[in-house]
């Protein structure tokens, strides 16, 4: 379990770091606005707060492509113990059958 985080998390850190470079070349922090009104954010604080959105976005598409790799065998495993599945589980055990 430990493997796929850092499967997840660490492409996204790779990721986030050209596109803060490439994106705050483009932007000067001090001259984005929302909403009208210019931020209340120093530029080391959007610097900050831009590396951690472009992580979280490489680390969503991480996430997706984990997702989507998985094996059948993975997706349709239940997590219940034989006995413990609900009635009418084709993979459950019946008492007096195995």
């Amino acid at each position: 379990m430990a493997q796929r985080w850092i499967w997840i998390l660490w492409p996204g850190f790779v990721l986030a770091i050209p596109a803060v470079g490439i994106a705050f070349t483009l932007l000067d922090p001090e001259e984005l606005h929302a909403l009208g009104a210019p931020l209340a954010m120093s530029r080391l604080g959007a610097y900050s707060l831009g590396f951690l959105f472009f992580w979280a976005l490489g680390a969503a598409c991480s996430a997706l492509t984990c997702l989507l790799q998985r094996s059948p065998f993975e997706v349709n495993r239940c997590p219940l113990p034989a006995a413990g599945r609900p009635e009418g589980c084709p993979k459950r055990e019946e008492l007096g059958c195995g």
